[in-house]
Order: C-alpha cells, then structure tokens, then sequence
C-alpha cells in the first residue's frame, strides 16, 4: 500500500502591511473632518450633532482636504517606480509606499 500524499497546509504571514501614503491619508482627513468629535456625538447618541459637525468641519477645510487628496495621488504615482514598494520594516508591520 503506497503512502498518502498530506496536504500541503498554506503557512500564514508573520507580517503585515500598511500603506503609509493611505494611512497618512486618513489621519488627515480624519483631522480636517472632524471624525473623533463626530464619533464622540454618534455614540452618545446625538446623531444630528455628529453629522453637523462633519458637514461645518468638511466645508470649512475643503482646500486643506483637496491638497491632501491631491498630494496623496501624486505620492501615490511616484512611488509606483519602487521596485519592491517596501519603505521600512519594523518588527511583523511591514511599511509599503
């Protein structure tokens, strides 16, 4: 009688990847909009404040969100002529571009 072949078990990644012109992103559009008061209203239930405030914070810092967005794309077209894309490493949180 032959022996089975066993299944070859596909080994998880140590590592994980986060993106640092996408984080670096959201931490300013989270800034510019207001996000962390916004979330405080939702939670304690005051649904119309938290949305007011993300309206007067979104069209008071529309030029400062627009950059932003705009810087995030450019960085995002330069970085594509990295070979591995790879910026740092530190520890199992891998820091792409």
């Amino acid at each position: 009688m032959a022996a089975r072949r066993r299944k070859t078990s596909r080994r998880r990644s140590k590592t994980f990847n986060i993106s640092a012109i996408e984080a670096g992103t959201a931490l300013s559009l989270a800034a510019s909009t207001g996000a962390a008061q916004a979330v405080q209203d939702a939670m304690g239930g005051n649904l119309n404040q938290a949305l007011t405030t993300l309206q007067t914070n979104t069209m008071a810092n529309k030029s400062k969100i627009v950059g932003a967005l705009g810087a995030a794309f450019v960085g995002k077209m330069l970085t594509k002529g990295f070979s591995s894309g790879r910026l740092a490493k530190l520890g199992p949180i891998v820091v792409k571009a």
